[in-house]
């Protein structure tokens, strides 16, 4: 975020109610507009390693490409570098499970946010998601890469249908199982006040989007939203580990105006 907004990121992770260990993994660089979500998975705690490789290779890799770029980088040239990053770090996981036992047939979603000044670069892989809540609406922003969602497509489930499958989590993409990897990647308008929310299926599995929808608009600030929806996911079970990234972008103008305030910056309650 650069020239007219700027930009607050919370995450957290919760390893859920049912789980023993946590596949899931976040990383965030606020200074240059990043963020990284993944959920892995694979045997013997390898969905662990795939997910930790994934978002702090990213973090690493893909922070300093935008540190040294600078704000003026062309957005083409910044989603270039996000195709590159994810293609390097698939071939890392995907060499790590092809050469460790205990790692064969690990793999790990992804969502990965860069925002910089009015713009979104969306990129992911896989069934974790992001959704965008603007002027009290939310919007789903990404489409699941998995089977249920291409059965939904072909008309051969309702939604109500799709509640109860079995499907409801084979991906039919991930990062690292193959040599190579699609990362679908969108580039979206960000308006000030915009919030949005990465998450994994440990969350969007447990709560429907009006649930997340409520959750994030009686929660102004951040962190609390997180722990709230946390909790919430947890009160319905918790099946899953629970992975979460907030972001919201504000207008520079409304900021600024706080400098007045006389005790500092007023804290967020």
């Amino acid at each position: 975020m650069h020239n007219n907004m700027t930009l607050e990121i919370f995450s957290a992770t919760d390893v859920g109610r049912a789980r023993d260990n946590n596949e899931d993994s976040v990383a965030v660089d606020e200074s240059v507009g990043l963020a990284v979500l993944a959920d892995g998975m694979g045997g013997y705690n390898a969905g662990e390693v795939a997910s930790n490789m994934l978002t702090s290779f990213i973090k690493s890799e893909l922070g300093r490409w935008l540190k040294e770029a600078g704000s003026g980088a062309a957005s083409t040239d910044v989603r270039r570098a996000m195709d590159i990053c994810v293609d390097n770090a698939n071939r890392a996981i995907f060499n790590a499970a092809n050469t460790n036992p205990r790692y064969a047939g690990m793999g790990t979603t992804l969502v990965l946010a860069v925002f910089r000044d009015d713009l979104l670069m969306l990129g992911h892989v896989g069934d974790s998601r992001a959704y965008r809540l603007r002027k009290g609406q939310l919007t789903q922003v990404t489409r699941d890469h998995s089977l249920l969602q291409e059965q939904l497509d072909a008309g051969l489930l309702t939604p109500e249908e799709a509640v109860f499958s079995s499907n409801r989590n084979l991906v039919t993409r991930a990062v690292g199982v193959e040599d190579t990897v699609m990362l679908e990647l969108h580039q979206h308008e960000v308006q000030p006040g915009d919030v949005y929310l990465l998450c994994s299926d440990g969350l969007s599995d447990m709560l429907d989007d009006d649930a997340l929808a409520q959750l994030l608009l009686s929660h102004p600030s951040l962190s609390e939203a997180a722990h709230a929806l946390i909790d919430a996911a947890n009160d319905m079970g918790g099946k899953d580990n629970i992975a979460i990234v907030l972001a919201r972008a504000e207008g520079r103008a409304r900021s600024a105006g706080r400098a007045w305030w006389p005790f500092g910056r007023k804290s967020q309650q």
